[in-house]
Parts: C-alpha cells; sequence; structure tokens
C-alpha cells in the first residue's frame, strides 16, 4: 500500500470523528451550514456534517451576574455611587436571539441600569435612597426585563448592594448621627435626675410627716402625763396651780441634771439657785392666779352683756 492510501484513510477519519461534538451540561452550541443559522444543540453528544456544518459559537444558560457601579447626584445635590448587581440568563427557548440579536449584552444591561438609577435616583433625597433602594432595584429590573426579553435574555434578580455618598457627606452624617444620640443620652440623663429629684423630695416630705407625727405624739402623752401627775397631787391636797409649778420646777432641775451628765453637751445658762427655782415658782403662781382672774372678768363681762342684751 502507498502513503496516498493511508493518507486518504487517515483523512476519512477524521472527518467522521469531526462530525461529532460534545456539549457541555447548561450550555448551547449554534450551528451553521455555510454561514447560516441551522439548528441549536443542547448538552449531550452531538452530530454534524463535516465541513458543511460548523460550531458558530457556544452560550452558556447558567445564571451570570453583571455588577455596575453608577455615579448620580440625589434631589439635595448630593453625589452618590451606587452598586446595582444584575442577575441575568439566557431563555433556553431564544438562543438564536441571544447569539445574532446581540453582541455585547454586558454593555446593554449596563447602560440600561445607568439610564434608570438617573433617573430614579435625582427625584430622591439621599436619605430616600437609603430607604427605598428596593424601589430602585425593581425600576431596574422592570426596564431591563421589557428590554432584554427581545434579546434572549431573563432578567432574575437585581439589587442595589451598595450605596456610597461622598467623604465630607458621611462624615456630616456620623456627626448629625452622633449629635442625635448625644441628644437622646442627655435626655435620658435629665429625665433620670429629674426623678431623683422627685423622689428625694417625696422621701424628705414623708421623713417630715412621719417626724411631725413623732413630735405630735411626744407631746400627746407629755400633756397625758402631766394630766395624770395633777390629778395624783390632787389626791394629797394640792391644787392644780400649785401641781403644775411644783411640775414646772421638777422638770426645770431635771434638766439641769441631763445636761450635768454630758461632759460635751453645749452651755445653756438657766437658772439654777434655790432662790431662782423659788422665784420662779412664785411668778407662776402669781401668772396662774392672774390668768384665772382675767378669765373670771372675761366671763362676767360675756354675761353681763348678753342680760344687758
Amino acid at each position: 500500500m502507498s502513503f496516498t492510501y493511508y493518507a486518504i484513510i487517515a483523512l476519512v477519519v477524521l472527518v467522521v470523528i469531526s462530525a461529532f461534538f460534545i456539549v457541555k451540561q447548561q450550555t448551547a452550541a449554534v450551528i451553521e451550514r455555510f454561514g447560516r443559522f441551522v439548528s441549536v444543540r443542547h448538552s449531550g453528544l452531538q452530530i454534524k456534517i463535516p465541513i458543511i456544518d460548523r460550531i458558530a459559537g457556544r452560550l452558556s444558560l447558567k445564571i451570570q451576574q453583571l455588577d455596575v457601579i453608577v455615579e448620580t447626584k440625589t434631589k439635595d445635590d448630593v453625589f452618590v455611587k451606587l452598586k446595582v448587581s444584575v442577575q441575568f440568563k439566557v431563555i433556553r427557548d431564544k438562543v438564536y436571539d441571544a447569539f445574532y440579536k446581540l453582541d455585547y449584552p454586558h454593555d446593554q444591561i449596563t447602560s440600561y441600569v445607568f439610564d434608570v438609577v438617573r433617573a430614579e435616583v435625582p427625584k430622591m433625597k439621599l436619605d430616600d435612597v437609603f430607604e427605598r433602594k428596593d424601589d430602585i432595584a425593581i425600576a431596574v429590573k422592570t426596564e431591563l426585563n421589557e428590554a432584554m426579553l427581545n434579546y434572549g435574555y431573563d432578567i432574575i434578580k437585581t439589587l442595589v448592594t451598595d450605596i456610597d455618598p461622598d467623604e465630607q457627606v458621611k462624615n456630616a452624617m456620623n456627626r448629625i448621627n452622633a449629635s442625635e444620640r448625644e441628644k437622646v443620652a442627655a435626655q435620658y440623663e435629665g429625665d433620670a435626675a429629674r426623678i431623683l429629684i422627685v423622689e428625694k423630695a417625696k422621701a424628705e416630705a414623708e421623713s417630715k410627716r412621719l417626724q411631725g407625727q413623732g413630735i405630735a405624739d411626744q407631746r400627746r402623752e407629755i400633756a397625758r402625763g402631766l394630766e395624770e401627775s395633777v390629778e395624783v397631787l390632787n389626791k394629797v391636797g394640792i391644787n392644780s396651780q400649785e401641781a403644775s409649778a411644783l411640775i414646772v420646777v421638777t422638770q426645770h432641775y431635771d434638766t439641769l441634771q441631763s445636761i450635768g451628765e454630758h461632759v460635751n453637751s453645749n452651755l445653756i445658762l438657766l437658772p439654777n439657785s434655790p432662790q431662782a427655782g423659788s422665784d420662779m415658782l412664785n411668778n407662776m403662781v402669781a401668772s396662774f392666779t392672774a390668768s384665772n382672774q382675767i378669765g373670771e372678768a372675761m366671763k362676767k363681762a360675756e354675761k353681763k352683756k348678753n342680760g344687758d342684751s
């Protein structure tokens, strides 16, 4: 056999082998025949006409993600950068549209994201951008779905994953937040101080009330004791005036004795001679006598007045 024969056999084998090809899972292969679309082949072992048919390209059917960073201005004139993550995939039944109608899907998606974000964010203030980022994501997804569906792409999800204002704006926001927290803390401290003052006043008022009640009880018991002492002295022939004077003098000397028992007590000047005690007793008896006479005179005057009337 000649070399030519072996070459022909090898060529035939290569042609036969080239008719078979493998498509991976979650992948679609586009077949063309003389430059014209023939079919779309999916995962598995596939066959084509050697030399005549060719694999024009392969498309992944997996979910892909594109991160787009958009810089725009808010309604209150603050420049902010938004990171929008777009998750998309090629629709299995529209591989033809995805392959032939759109050359650069990433650029197309990026353009739509820029258009929607720069139309929505300028309508909002900076605080609203943070609060309504989901609304921005929904607006981007709606716009992309309407546009990319004709090109064979399905938009799975859009997410606003980052909002980055200017550095000076962030510092100002942090200072505002810190000031608000300090204000709240001061209010809580003021409330706590006010509560302490009120409770302290209540405690002092209760203490004074109890102290007054104790003094009243003490005086009531003293009066009861004096009354009993006067009754005892009356039984032995001492009248009320003399009994009262005797009790006062006794209390006077009891006081002097109590002061003498305490070394560190303050100096109190009181009459302490026997003559002074006698004078005190005489003065008290005279005072009680005069008081009784005045009382009797007032009663007689009142009776006379009533009789004349």
